[in-house]
């Protein structure tokens, strides 16, 4: 896959964090391929991680979450909760549920956001929470940040292409060779 450069998403990437973590980028092609990351994202993860999907609006945050399910084997479809705030997702196979959270329109921090009782699922599931930059990093140490970005290349938008970047923070995610395989893994 061509490297293209990441559209200026300033206002909406994630702080740098002192934490010990790793990252890497993946360009994605299509929407399938950005279901593909997310059921690839999927075998990496295990009960009680963070996910924070970051991206404008139809960048791809629930298709990557659709992926996510599919890869942990979860029960129902994966659609955007934004109107219902949270779904819960039980598994099928024994593993974790997954727990899909839209917080777009929640304007509060963690506060706001103790309603939906995350801190107690967060043990047993995958929380993953659309739009949740600066609203519930203080739930664990130890998260997965993934900034979905629209493409641009010679001043036009590339309809389909996204650049990923997906940031390992906290020692969870220290070691990096997990998250440098997500890259190799989808240009097979």
């Amino acid at each position: 896959m061509e490297e293209v450069p990441l559209e200026a998403q300033r206002s909406q990437a994630p702080a740098p964090e002192a934490a010990a973590g790793s990252e890497t980028r993946i360009t994605i092609d299509s929407p399938d391929a950005m279901q593909e990351l997310g059921r690839r994202i999927a075998t990496l993860l295990r009960p009680g991680d963070l996910v924070l999907l970051t991206g404008e609006l139809g960048a791809g945050k629930t298709t990557l979450t659709r992926g996510l399910g599919e890869g942990l084997g979860v029960r129902g479809a994966v659609t955007s909760p934004t109107f219902v705030i949270a779904r819960v997702h039980p598994s099928l196979t024994g593993g974790p549920a997954l727990v899909h959270v839209d917080a777009y329109r929640l304007g509060g921090g963690l506060d706001e956001m103790e309603d939906l009782d995350l801190d107690v699922s967060l043990p047993e599931s995958v929380v993953v929470v659309e739009w949740g930059d600066g609203k519930v990093e203080e739930l664990s140490d130890d998260r997965l940040h993934v900034v979905i970005a629209r493409a641009v290349g010679h001043e036009e938008v590339l309809d389909d292409v996204r650049e990923v970047l997906v940031r390992g923070v906290g020692a969870r995610w220290s070691a990096g060779a997990e998250l440098d395989a997500l890259a190799g893994a989808l240009s097979e």
